[in-house]
């Protein structure tokens, strides 16, 4: 997959020029497009941005033909433990209750604010950044992935089938099993059909189940965000043949 996107160039933000990208890729995504909001979003400036940023990493997927303060096409935040600490708390702290997570005395690192520009949406670029993201968890010895992934909307009834999908068979176990501060009455389902869910579940949330990813209990209906919000996580230690082959060649 790597060879697919060769002029595309993977890495660590440094330095304001590339946090400004990000900020503006993601005012794109989190606010142009899903209707976001909040005290730190620069309008004028078209930057989406927050307390946590101070604190956190970003990696990111740089096309080198884009224009300088535009160059960044993909992204993930990145909090580990130590600077969740400086900050405060993790990100998503504010919407589930990590108790699970800490006590469990593995290394942590939160993945957040995740987004693909629109032109390098639908898989390649996606799983590039997945591979960085891999080479990075090896290097630095993490265990647990989690974090926040979005519907857009904040009408649960709307996304019955794939909440209940997910509920039903997609749960952490109860070790790691997050649960949300907020919790909302999901619609009850007769039935689910598992392919309309799946078309109606974002290509974020189906990539990490598709890495062994699992849910936390229950939704948060982020009215800010205009999202409603689960908890994704993934133990490094149980991932299927596919993401342990990618953990394999980011180590060698």
């Amino acid at each position: 997959m790597l060879d697919i996107l060769p002029d595309l160039t993977l890495r660590l933000a440094a330095g304001p020029q590339d946090q400004f990208a990000v900020e503006r890729l993601r005012y794109r995504v989190f606010v142009e497009e899903m209707g976001g909001d909040g005290p730190l979003v620069d309008h004028d400036a078209r930057r989406e941005r927050d307390g946590f940023d101070a604190f956190a990493r970003s990696l990111i997927l740089v096309d080198p033909a884009r224009p300088e303060g535009e160059h960044v096409v993909g992204a993930y935040r990145l909090l580990d433990t130590a600077a969740a600490r400086r900050a405060g708390q993790f990100y998503s702290e504010g919407e589930f209750d990590l108790a699970p997570l800490h006590r469990s005395g593995r290394r942590l690192m939160e993945l957040g604010r995740t987004c693909l520009h629109p032109d390098w949406r639908g898989g390649p670029a996606l799983w590039r950044l997945w591979s960085g993201l891999a080479r990075l968890i090896a290097e630095e010895g993490t265990e647990i992935l989690f974090g926040t992934a979005s519907f857009p909307g904040t009408d649960v009834s709307a996304l019955a089938q794939p909440l209940a999908l997910l509920q039903r068979d997609h749960l952490a176990p109860e070790a790691l099993r997050a649960r949300t501060r907020r919790p909302v009455a999901l619609p009850q389902v007769s039935r689910i059909d598992r392919r309309a869910a799946m078309l109606a579940t974002p290509s974020l949330i189906k990539s990490y189940l598709r890495v062994g990813g699992r849910v936390g209990e229950g939704a948060f209906v982020d009215a800010a965000f205009n999202t409603t919000d689960v908890l994704m996580i993934l133990d490094t230690g149980v991932a299927p043949v596919r993401q342990r082959a990618l953990l394999d060649a980011a180590r060698a």
